[in-house]
């Protein structure tokens, strides 16, 4: 398999008036194309902010993260942007849809702030429909967030980060807000989703059982990432 994101000896701090908080102590991650990989831990221990500095959201303190060994945080920040919207996907356990856009709309936002034009557009569209049909939540595309249930949010949450069909997934406790069955549910769509289409996903969860689906498990412990189980 390619690899696809290498991190290098992340370390990240916060400083604070206490001091130096060190969150993230040194961390080298191989993840290979097609792979599902499950991080657990406790919480506070630095899953979040691993998470987020692999997506961009964040910057290291020290190291560096390559994306098919394009070294992302030496991009401008435009650049990076770009690279962020195109290429990684995010799913997160509060969904962070739009209230006054309907379903169909808040799947297609990615594609607005891409900037995509012409035939894209349609094709686009087309790739909306077509996620709502296999998420089962297209006789929900003209209802507003309001009008869904969490588990149908969350299903719009993950079209969303499918649409431009990103290199990456990342997914921050995608079913923590859910109920034990709806969960379940939304997590064999994304187990089918890895297996069909080859989409990598990276997701932090709490829930061994569910981490026990993906191909790899890697658990945080005081900000480093262990190797759980191959």
């Amino acid at each position: 398999m390619k690899t696809l994101i290498k991190v290098n000896n992340l370390k990240k701090s916060f400083f604070t008036q206490a001091g130096e908080l060190r969150v993230l102590k040194g961390i080298d991650l191989s993840v290979q194309s097609g792979e599902m990989i499950a991080i657990v831990g406790a919480s506070g221990v630095g899953k979040s902010t691993f998470l987020h500095i692999l997506g961009t959201l964040d910057r290291p303190t020290e190291g560096n993260v390559l994306l098919d060994d394009i070294d992302l945080f030496s991009l401008p920040e435009r650049e990076l942007s770009k690279v962020r919207n195109r290429h990684i996907g995010f799913v997160f356990q509060f969904h962070y849809l739009l209230p006054e856009f309907t379903a169909l709309e808040n799947i297609l936002m990615p594609v607005i702030i891409y900037r995509n034009q012409g035939s894209e557009i349609e094709t686009l569209y087309n790739r909306a429909i077509s996620l709502m049909k296999e998420l089962d939540i297209y006789e929900r595309k003209d209802h507003r967030p309001g009008e869904l249930s969490g588990g149908e949010q969350q299903r719009v949450a993950v079209a969303r980060a499918l649409i431009l069909e990103p290199k990456i997934v990342l997914a921050d406790e995608p079913t923590g807000n859910l109920d034990t069955v709806t969960g379940e549910e939304l997590f064999k769509l994304l187990v089918n989703i890895n297996r069909n289409k080859g989409t990598t996903f990276v997701i932090v969860t709490h829930n061994i059982s569910l981490a026990q689906r993906c191909t790899r498990i890697l658990r945080m412990i005081d900000g480093r990432l262990f190797e759980e189980r191959s």
